[in-house]
């Protein structure tokens, strides 16, 4: 409170001002400095703080071009990456790996054949051999769902913890 009365009191102090000759209270007062003033230590925190902002700049400029970078490189991977994971013979269809999702259960891929050159031709279901009766079992049933056609198409919301269908 002390301080808001020094601020008061500065209406009642009358200065002349030695350029015009008027008086003039010290609360309305535009002091200029022609001098350099001395620095404080808030000079110094403000100076360190924009070469701070300058150097988190130049470094969210350089994160940006490697990411970038990183991307494109995965990009040019993804082929290479998944003709790797698919036994030979899935490989030799020659699928755009981008229109190729990875499911893993029961089914291995879902492959979106033209998704990526916006012309949807068809969607296969692939996956790889396996031993296990139990899989094996599973997905004869899907094969027979979908020969029989057996499946639908719904949309889904997810609106304020509660799903509704369309």
């Amino acid at each position: 409170m002390e301080f808001l009365s020094t601020f008061q009191s500065f209406r009642t102090i009358l200065c002349i001002c030695p350029d015009c000759n008027q008086i003039h209270r010290l609360s309305d007062l535009r002091i200029k400095y022609s001098g350099k003033a001395p620095k404080t230590w808030l000079d110094t925190i403000e100076a360190k703080n924009i070469h701070l902002d300058m150097k988190e700049e130049k470094f969210e400029e350089k994160e940006a071009k490697i990411r970038a970078a990183a991307a494109e490189r995965g990009r040019k991977r993804v082929g290479t990456m998944i003709q790797k994971l698919l036994v030979p013979e899935i490989s030799q269809f020659k699928f755009n790996p981008y229109d190729i999702k990875l499911v893993t259960h029961p089914i291995d891929f879902v492959v979106f054949d033209g998704m990526n050159k916006d012309d949807l031709k068809r969607i296969f279901l692939l996956s790889k051999r396996t031993r296990s009766p139990e899989l094996n079992s599973l997905r004869r049933q899907i094969e027979k769902a979908v020969t029989d056609k057996k499946f639908d198409w719904q949309v889904a919301r997810y609106v304020d913890g509660k799903i509704t269908f369309e």
